[in-house]
């Protein structure tokens, strides 16, 4: 009677883990239908708001319009939904009081997809604020956020920003900027000179950006996420805690069963249960940070100084400083759990012991792979890039099952092992690099140039080679000179990587790392100046440059975390003829949309419908990108006369010299034909 009491419980916990199952891949498909839409603007949500004032208080109203087949969801909803929220920047003079309200016809209902109450509008809805005024006079700015979907997709989390001050008996409302062309920083709008004003706004005037191939390249960064990923993952097949385990696992599920199909299946199970737990990783990450937030990490100082600590803490563990070890209680727990039960959900719990135990190995590989996913900017990059880590950690164990004889040709565990483990460690220390040089760049902090960072990367490689070549030796190394011809050629190798970087050190491109390295103008010392740099950073100034100089412009727009404009500056910049024509015949404009230069005064505009605040020189050019050119990816290199109007196609990345090359001939042609 127990048993069937246990099998029946168990069937229900298989059941409800189905179901669960489910959902992750229902939210992975709404995702993916999301990517399909990239590029495309989606405003179906359209707010306006307003302050009315009492005496001495004050209410802030926000009243949305909601397109048929949206919703907006309302306050205080589950953690897993972007509730409506309402956020301070700054305050004087006056306080809040009590907490943002919704009101409306509020629709609540269950929601199959987030597995709980939801509550949200349609058509209409509005949040209002209470304030108290305290002083004389007040102000009061920030931004009211919200979450809105419908059937297929979400959208990011989006900011109604909001700038209020009066006084107990006058009411005033802070005006809204309708457009940013008017409001260039660099220029004094109340000047006589109505001349200079029109050059901003024609400067400004929207074109048509001829080609666009964002959609075509950032699906070809997702299959460069996923085969990335699917590498790390088998990286952190070679490692002490996950090699050992595979031949056991698999010959448990084959041992367990005489029937050899359902151990095959079993087997399957198995591998389809780690999947679904490191996807479910990447759904979590997008899902919490959504992207937005995800593209705004990729340039955040705490961000990437954080995790350039936790790499570095990963790296010396790696090296054997130190072990990193979940609690072993929680993988005993579920290890008891998985002993208890039968069917699907035995299966489920073996593998979330394998991630629990196995942690110490695949979490600095994970964390690493999370960073660089995070800051991709991409909604689906982490989901894709937990796909392919899982896919390859997940494979051993079906091929394996499928056939069993080839497990008596694995290599043995070994030495070998710790050794890859301690090659990993200086690989992430050395990544750790690049992402505080993310930080150095975007902050003007000017710590770490490039000439310090190849530096640095020229010690780990030697550091690597001595190790492998057993020259240098680590606590847990075994006692012994001699080393094997792997040793020997990967010594060699890192070696030769290190005296490959030290021509950087006068100014060589070093394409083969030059999406990694601080970009060339970080440099002090280099010998060949022929190669391009930026004669202006700012839009305006530029342009005024050129129509002086009687010469087109080009313009690029880069970041000071864009992978892809690194390797374009010195793989195709780099080349003699190409950077002859860019220092004879373009003034060069390099417009850096992550810059975090604060702007004199804060400009709002309204885009889309929506009012936006620009705060730092990186959101204005950024908004210049797509106002003008209706464009939001980088590098993205387009020529313009002195005029501001477009010469020629638009570029985008592509290594191919010839092809840049035909991009600034053709304009510099159509350039000469105009005059």
């Amino acid at each position: 009677m127990s048993m069937i009491i246990v099998t029946t419980f168990s069937n229900i916990l298989s059941y409800k883990l189905l179901q669960h199952t489910m959902r992750i891949i229902a939210l992975l498909y709404t995702l993916l239908l999301s990517l399909t839409a990239v590029g495309q603007i989606s405003e179906p949500v359209v707010f306006s708001h307003k302050i009315n004032q009492s005496e001495n208080k004050a209410s802030i109203v926000f009243e949305a319009s909601i397109d048929e087949g949206w919703h907006v969801y309302s306050i205080d909803n589950n953690e897993m939904i972007i509730s409506a929220t309402f956020n301070i920047e700054k305050i004087e003079g006056c306080q809040l009081d009590g907490k943002l309200i919704a009101s409306g016809d509020e629709i609540k209902t269950f929601d199959n997809m987030f597995n709980c109450e939801v509550r949200y509008f349609e058509k209409k809805a509005t949040f209002t604020q209470n304030i108290i005024i305290t002083d004389k006079t007040y102000y009061i700015s920030g931004y009211l956020e919200y979450g809105a979907c419908n059937n297929e997709s979400c959208l990011p989390p989006t900011a109604i920003n909001f700038t209020y001050s009066g006084s107990k008996q006058i009411e005033t409302t802070t005006p809204v900027i309708p457009a940013l062309p008017l409001q260039v920083a660099t220029y004094d709008p109340n000047k006589s000179d109505t001349l200079q004003n029109k050059l901003i706004n024609d400067l400004w005037t929207p074109v048509s950006a001829v080609e666009n191939t964002s959609t075509e390249t950032n699906n070809n960064s997702l299959w460069i996420i996923f085969i990335t990923s699917f590498l790390g993952g088998f990286i952190a097949l070679l490692t002490p805690c996950v090699w050992p385990i595979i031949p056991m696992t698999v010959s448990f599920f084959l041992k367990r069963s005489n029937d050899k199909s359902k151990g095959i299946r079993d087997s399957l199970t198995y591998g389809l249960s780690i999947i679904i737990i490191y996807v479910s990783i990447g759904v979590v990450i997008t899902t919490l940070a959504g992207p937005s937030a995800l593209n705004a990490l990729s340039t955040n100082a705490i961000f990437n100084i954080f995790f350039t600590a936790m790499l570095i803490i990963f790296g010396l563990s790696f090296l054997g400083a130190f072990e990193l070890n979940l609690p072993t209680s929680w993988s005993n727990t579920i290890d008891r759990k998985a002993e208890k039960t039968t069917g699907l959900l035995s299966i489920f719990l073996m593998a979330f012991t394998l991630a629990l135990v196995s942690f110490s190995c695949t979490g600095p590989i994970i964390g690493f792979l999370l960073v660089e996913l995070a800051t991709s900017g991409s909604f689906v990059a982490p989901m894709i890039g937990m796909l392919g880590f899982a896919l390859a950690l997940a494979l051993p164990f079906t091929i394996f099952a499928l056939f069993p004889q080839m497990m008596k040709k694995m290599p043995r565990s070994g030495n070998w092992m710790e050794t890859m483990k301690v090659m990993l460690g200086f690989i992430e220390i050395a990544f750790a690099l690049k992402f505080f040089s993310v930080a150095d760049l975007a902050y003007g902090w000017n710590i770490l140039d490039r000439e310090v960072f190849i530096v640095l990367w020229i010690v780990i490689a030697l550091a690597a080679g001595l190790y492998l070549w057993r020259i240098i030796k680590l606590n847990h190394d075994e006692n012994t000179n001699s080393i094997g011809p792997l040793r020997l050629i990967g010594g060699m190798i890192c070696i030769s990587f290190a005296i490959y970087l030290v021509p950087g050190l006068w100014g060589a491109p070093l394409k083969a790392v030059s999406a990694f390295t601080p970009p060339m103008y970080t440099q002090d010392f280099i010998l060949d100046k022929s190669i391009p740099h930026s004669q202006f950073n700012n839009y305006e100034e530029g342009m005024q440059a050129a129509k002086l100089q009687n010469k087109p412009v080009l313009l690029d727009f880069t970041g000071y975390g864009c992978v892809n404009c690194r390797e374009m500056e010195t793989s195709v910049w780099s080349d003699p003829e190409i950077a002859n024509i860019i220092n004879n015949d373009f003034i060069l404009i390099s417009l850096y949309v992550d810059d975090k230069t604060p702007l004199n005064e804060k400009i709002t505009i309204k885009e889309n419908t929506k009012e936006t605040v620009l705060r730092t020189k990186g959101d204005k050019w950024s908004y210049l990108q797509r106002y003008k050119f209706g464009v939001n990816a980088q590098p993205y290199y387009v020529i313009l006369d002195e005029k501001g109007n477009i010469l020629g196609k638009p570029h985008h990345y592509d290594l191919n010299i010839d092809k840049f090359k035909l991009f600034l001939t053709n304009a510099r042609d159509e350039s000469k034909l105009h005059k």
